[in-house]
């Protein structure tokens, strides 16, 4: 026990150490044994276990075999009691001296105490006198029978004989025989004493080996811990240094070796179980980072403002994952100009701008030869963070490039985009960061190129797009804002109207594209010979107009004779060699002389130019007294026959096929609006202004939707119908009841109706267009913009309203195939159209190849001459192209209205 002390306290102190170890660990989980306290309670539990039942059994026999040793001590010693009998009363010693002699109670025998009984037979009684047999049955048997009776009953142990008369007997017993039963002996024997010495043995027996189980169990829990414990030790500090997927490469499980055959091929298994994880393992970080890119990709005014900081700021973040050391966009800024913007994780070194500057160039090369073939690619470098140096090697950068460049400018000028970063050590991890990085290109490109159509929208806003002049829109609002300035400051300004004369013969002989070039020619011509602030704006088509504050009559007359003979002189250069000319006639009105609102001083001047055009083209109109008296007189006149043909109720439906470019999407027709005046059939924007200032808008609109309604109900139509409204129905209580009524009467279905909203400058409160907007949408009508892009606003309205439809404007569309900026600005809107799950319909298709145009770059559907033009009868419009050299005159001369006014309506 001495010698196992210091073992035992040994163990017991590991135990203990190892329990605070796992305590500390593993907090709330303290009431679970360590490996080496199992290893050792189990060896203590199993050696003490066995070292009992060994001990158990081996005391059981033991004693087994002392109490039969005992029992046939007594029954040898009962014996000699029996043959002592005879030769003591032979001696004289009487029946009671012979019991005292036997009889005792503290007896130092090696049996403890004894007792003997003498009993006497029948004979024997009637000899002596009268002795009761005994009530035990077995001593009553042992009498009758003369057998030999022998029992033990726990630690007493009684033996039974006959006594049977002897030759010496006869002398005592005078009328016995030799053989005859004179009586019993029985011997009681007590035999605890032997069985108590013998279980104090055993006692001392289990105090002396009791140290052998617990050296034992030590000896083998040291053992078992010496090889099995250590190896789970490091098994477990090598787990809790796996923080990341990157850290599983580090674990390695060759030194890892318990020396017990199922331990080292659980470990074997573990390490493949680890190569298994890694192989198909993603960090957390990677997951996060790109959840993070997807909410990123969220596309804000602020990130279209501050692009390049947003692109800056999204490198930083996915170098918390991956060391990504710069990323490049390629953008097409005009026809052979480039921009290369290089965006840096922190700010390279010289040798590194230039390295990388190589790299990248001699990769756009490699990969796309009109790049290679151009000479102005402007490389621009920008630096996310300025805190740490970046110095590259050669083999840095050509760890992993992540790169396309495509054959053609995409959304933005986007031609080609890459990003540089380490290389994945799995191709789970490889796949992730790949769309990761992806996704981070996506994104810097839509943001990019956002950005640049945001800035050409801004700019398209206020400007037309083939001439750069001001557009029809901001005509309007500087028209506007020049009466007020010269009204409170008291002084005249003139408008002039120039139409060009034949210019139609120029785009029917050699083509559009040199019809456009006389116009691009023709505006650079005029404008440098205006004055600084005179505004210049093309009214449409090939009308222009042209502001000329704080002149007089005289000035602008000399203005106009100038631009007269600028327009004799100009010609632009055919393919075969010949000259496109065209002549300007110019019509002129004086504010405050001959009108003082915008409109009417517009009709002035425009009076005045179909004046100069019937008198014989090439000239200047100044206005007379008879003049302005003539064009009163026709604008009273127009007021009252478009009075008398809503009261008249003479409003035509007229309807205008939009074919569907894709399948499974319905059918559509645009329901325009007519009136029949002395006999003519007179288009909605020879109208439409002098029905809005009589107030008489509203009461049009109904007419309109109600015979409408009743031929869509009379001929069974189940396509949509595209509805122009006047901005000015908004103001009208009764104008949405009007329509629920006469949709219910006709039985129309209301989400079939699509009202076309135009943004004109009489809607100004956005406000009064929200909730009639939505209170359209909440009785089931749809709703559509029209003319979308031509203003800055159709993208507020885009982002506010629940819209169902743009229509993209025509000038765009009729340009795509001649500017590649007017292509990617339909490409671009049919894009933003669906993200926002809103169909897109083009307008002013006039040829099959627009027509494949639109349809290639994704557009819904496609409105035109060439697809239909406006007809009375629903559902049988003319499906045939127009040709410009034949057909009916009426025809020419509402598609030239129609390019004059940038809509149908």
């Amino acid at each position: 026990m001495e010698n196992a002390s210091p073992i035992a306290i040994e163990a017991k102190s590991e135990v203990s150490e190892e329990a605070c170890c796992l305590t500390s660990a593993e907090p709330g989980r303290g009431s679970r044994l360590s490996l080496r306290n199992f290893i050792l309670t189990s060896s203590l539990a199993v050696s003490f276990i066995s070292f009992a039942t060994v001990l158990g059994i081996t005391s059981l026999v033991y004693l087994d075999t002392v109490k039969r040793g005992a029992t046939r001590l007594a029954y040898d010693q009962a014996q000699q009691f029996r043959h002592s009998i005879p030769l003591l009363m032979g001696k004289g010693v009487t029946r009671r001296e012979l019991l005292s002699i036997y009889n005792t109670p503290n007896g130092s025998g090696a049996l403890g105490n004894h007792s003997v009984e003498l009993y006497r037979t029948a004979i024997v009684e009637a000899l002596y006198g009268h002795v009761e047999l005994p009530q035990d049955a077995g001593v009553a048997q042992v009498f009758r029978s003369g057998s030999v009776l022998e029992r033990g009953e726990g630690r007493v142990v009684e033996t039974i004989f006959p006594i049977f008369a002897e030759q010496s007997c006869l002398r005592c017993h005078g009328n016995a025989r030799t053989g005859m039963l004179l009586g019993a002996l029985k011997v009681r024997q007590d035999i605890e004493p032997m069985l108590r010495q013998a279980r104090l043995k055993l006692f001392f027996l289990f105090l002396l080996l009791s140290p052998i189980p617990v050296l034992m169990a030590l000896f083998i829990a040291r053992q078992v811990n010496a090889r099995v414990v250590p190896s789970i030790n490091e098994l477990g500090d090598k787990v809790i240094q796996v923080n990341s997927i990157r850290d599983l490469t580090r674990l390695e499980f060759s030194d890892v070796a318990p020396g017990f055959t199922e331990l080292d091929r659980i470990f074997a298994e573990v390490a493949k179980l680890v190569d298994k994880i890694r192989a198909v393992s993603v960090d957390k970080e990677i997951l996060e980072l790109e959840i993070q890119m997807l909410e990123k990709f969220i596309i804000t005014s602020e990130v279209i403002r501050d692009w390049k900081e947003h692109v800056a700021s999204l490198l930083l973040e996915i170098n918390q994952v991956v060391d990504a050391y710069m990323l490049f966009c390629i953008f097409q800024v005009d026809e052979e100009l480039y921009d290369i913007e290089i965006f840096w994780r922190s700010h390279p070194s010289e040798a590194t701008k230039k390295h990388v500057e190589q790299e990248v160039l001699r990769k756009i090369r490699r990969e796309n030869a009109r790049l290679a073939a151009s000479s102005g690619l402007q490389v621009i470098h920008n630096v996310a963070s300025d805190h740490t140096p970046l110095a590259l090697e050669q083999g840095d950068l050509e760890l992993q490039t992540k790169s396309l460049i495509l054959d053609s400018p995409q959304i933005g000028g986007v031609v080609g985009i890459g990003v540089q970063s380490e290389s994945a050590w799995n191709s789970t991890r490889s796949l992730v960061i790949d769309s990761v990085l992806t996704t981070l290109l996506n994104v810097i490109g839509s943001i990019k190129a956002i950005h640049k159509y945001t800035k050409d929208l801004e700019y398209y806003a206020t400007r037309d797009p083939l001439t750069n002049l001001f557009n029809q829109r901001v005509f309007w609002e500087l028209i506007s804002y020049e009466i007020g300035r010269a009204d409170r400051h008291g002084y005249s300004f003139a408008l002039l109207v120039i139409d060009l004369d034949n210019f139609k013969h120029i785009n029917d002989t050699w083509g559009h594209a040199i019809g456009d070039r006389y116009l691009g020619a023709f505006a650079t011509a005029v404008q440098q010979a205006l004055r600084k602030g005179d505004i210049f704006a093309r009214y449409g088509g090939d009308e222009f107009v042209i502001l000329l504050p704080e002149a007089d009559e005289e000035q602008a007359a000399l203005v106009a004779a100038r631009i007269r003979n600028i327009t004799e002189d100009l010609y632009v250069a055919t393919p075969d060699a010949a000259k496109a000319r065209a002549t300007a006639s110019i019509g002129l009105a004086m504010f405050p002389l001959h009108a003082v609102t915008e409109k009417d001083l517009f009709l002035f001047a425009d009076n005045m130019t179909y004046k100069a055009k019937g008198e014989g083209k090439n000239r200047v109109s100044i206005p007379t007294a008879e003049d302005v008296v003539e064009v009163f007189r026709m604008v009273g006149e127009k007021a009252r026959m478009v009075q008398e043909a809503v009261d008249g109720r003479r409003v035509m439906p007229y309807f205008q096929p939009i074919v569907a470019l894709g399948p499974g999407k319905p059918e559509c027709c645009e329901v325009l609006c007519r009136i029949e005046m002395n006999g003519e059939v007179i288009a909605a924007s020879d109208f439409i202004e002098t029905a809005e200032s009589l107030g008489i808008v509203g009461r049009l609109d109904a007419i309109l939707l109600e015979k409408t309604f009743a031929m869509v109900q009379e001929q069974g139509y189940q396509g949509n119908l595209f509805v122009n409204l006047s901005p000015k129905s908004m103001i009208l209580n009764e104008f949405l009841p009007n329509i629920i009524t006469l949709a219910d009467r006709y039985r129309i279905d209301r989400s079939r109706v699509v009202f076309e909203l135009t943004e004109r400058e009489t809607v100004k409160n956005l406000t009064l267009l929200e909730k009639f907007v939505y209170d359209l949408k909440s009785q089931g009508f749809k709703f559509a913009i029209d003319d979308f892009g031509s203003g800055f606003s159709s993208f507020q309205y885009i982002r506010q309203f629940p819209i169902d439809f743009v229509k993209i404007e025509g000038v765009f569309v009729r340009n795509m195939l001649n500017d590649y900026r007017d292509m990617a600005f339909v490409k671009t809107l049919a894009i933003l159209a669906k993200e926002f799950n809103i169909s897109t319909i083009a307008e002013y298709i006039e040829s099959q190849e627009i027509l494949e145009a639109v349809q290639s770059v994704g557009i819904d559907y496609a409105q035109g001459y060439h697809l239909g033009s406006p007809a009375p009868e629903l559902g049988k419009q003319r499906q045939a192209a127009i040709n410009r050299d034949e057909g009916d005159e009426r025809d020419k001369t509402e598609l030239s209205s129609l390019l004059r006014t940038h809509h149908i309506s």
